[in-house]
């Protein structure tokens, strides 16, 4: 214990135990739902290419690239948060794999979604 100069009181250091970071759980979840979502893009263009499955797809591909760019985003955001130095009686955040499965699952449920619109278009098309 340090002790206050020119008094006998002490400064006491509490210590906070680390927190998964909110940030990177929510990017995560983004990022399974874009996933999903692109999931059913690439359903719905394919099992009603003939009764207007492309306008479905297009529909859920819009939402499948939002919550991707979403996902993305707060996925950075959280490892920001998760990379700042706390001082030692503050909060340090914990969750950087979370915040990057966040980030991979976001961009490749983009990716995906905007791919199985272009198979929707394509299969309607022809």
């Amino acid at each position: 214990m340090e002790s206050v100069s020119g008094t006998p009181f002490g400064v006491v250091h509490l210590d906070v135990a680390p927190v998964t970071s909110g940030l990177a759980i929510g990017a995560l979840v983004a990022g399974i739902a874009s996933v999903l979502v692109s999931l059913l893009v690439i359903c719905f263009g394919v099992a009603f290419m003939n009764d207007g499955g492309a306008w479905a797809s297009g529909a859920f591909a819009a939402l499948g690239v939002f919550a991707g760019g979403a996902a993305v985003a707060v996925g950075l955001l959280g490892r920001r948060q998760i990379g700042r130095p706390a001082a030692p009686s503050a909060v340090q955040f914990t969750g950087r794999g979370l915040a990057m499965a966040g980030i991979s699952c976001g961009a490749v449920g983009a990716v995906l979604s905007a791919l199985g619109l272009g198979l929707a278009l394509l299969l309607a098309l022809t």
